[in-house]
């Protein structure tokens, strides 16, 4: 007998979005519908999703996989931040496969190894493997790529502590490497703006939208030590972006945008929200 399959269990279903796969699929599918379609006059390379719960951030996460419609990956690698207090630089999941109520998503172990040897030449360290980490940022991405998706593809996860530009650029240059020549896709997680003011939140994230859509990984970054911006998924954005233009992505464009204000009715303190594509135009 085969041994199990060592999956590791969602620490969210049930509260950062529904537990019933029957709700889950129909509420992501309605985000999805929602946006509407979404045509990209290029090559898709990465898109960029906020990582709330569902209630709040799906809306806007719905442009982004919306624009995935049709793609067909073999690899997805999804690149969030690690809120929690880990000492490691870098990190990924040692389990074999993500679960969440929609099913199993296999981890593709041969890419997370090749990554691995990648970023210990430029960097001296790697990927430090952890197990049932309550990390939600990542995970919350799962079923809209499940329910956008329709070939079966493996999942690249990575989780990012060290936002530094030299630890996120050489991920960036590793991802692109290990993702070159095969059908991949990218996909960051990040928020923007948190417990703002609407009006000063809209600012604040329309000056880190103008450096996306600028397609500024470096700027980005220096967004926050300027106190013009914020992003809890700066690095690991960056880095995607550092990587999709390592693979031919030239044109970055912002879908949607929206605060948790916009769905709460609460305007005192928002968490800003917003749906990107990075592609590659002939």
């Amino acid at each position: 007998m085969a041994p199990a399959l060592d999956i590791r269990p969602s620490p969210i279903a049930g509260q950062w979005y529904p537990a019933d796969p029957r709700r889950l699929a129909e509420s992501v599918d309605e985000y999805i519908h929602a946006a509407g379609s979404i045509n990209i006059e290029g090559e898709i390379i990465a898109v960029m999703s906020p990582h709330a719960g569902h209630r709040y951030s799906g809306p806007v996460a719905g442009y982004a996989f919306a624009a995935l419609q049709g793609l067909k990956p073999e690899l997805v690698a999804v690149v969030s931040p690690m809120h929690y207090q880990y000492h490691e630089p870098l990190l990924t999941s040692a389990h074999e496969a993500y679960s969440t109520p929609l099913g199993s998503l296999m981890v593709d172990r041969q890419a997370l190894d090749a990554l691995e040897l990648q970023l210990q030449a430029s960097l001296g360290f790697g990927l430090a493997p952890i197990k049932n980490d309550p990390e939600h940022s990542l995970e919350i991405e799962l079923p809209f790529l499940q329910r956008a998706l329709q070939s079966e593809y493996r999942l690249l996860p990575v989780m990012v502590r060290d936002v530094s530009p030299r630890v996120t650029r050489a991920l960036g240059k590793a991802l692109a490497k290990t993702l070159s020549g095969r059908q991949a896709l990218l996909v960051a997680s990040t928020d923007f703006s948190h417990f703002y003011p609407q009006n000063v939140a809209r600012n604040l994230d329309g000056e880190m939208l103008r450096r996306v859509e600028t397609f500024d990984p470096a700027g980005l970054l220096k967004a926050e030590e300027e106190g013009k911006g914020f992003a809890c998924g700066r690095g690991a954005l960056a880095a995607v972006m550092w990587a999709a233009q390592e693979l031919g992505a030239n044109r970055a464009q912002v879908l949607n945008y929206a605060t948790s204000g916009d769905v709460s009715g609460d305007l005192s303190q928002v968490v800003g929200y917003a749906a990107a594509v990075f592609y590659q135009q002939q």
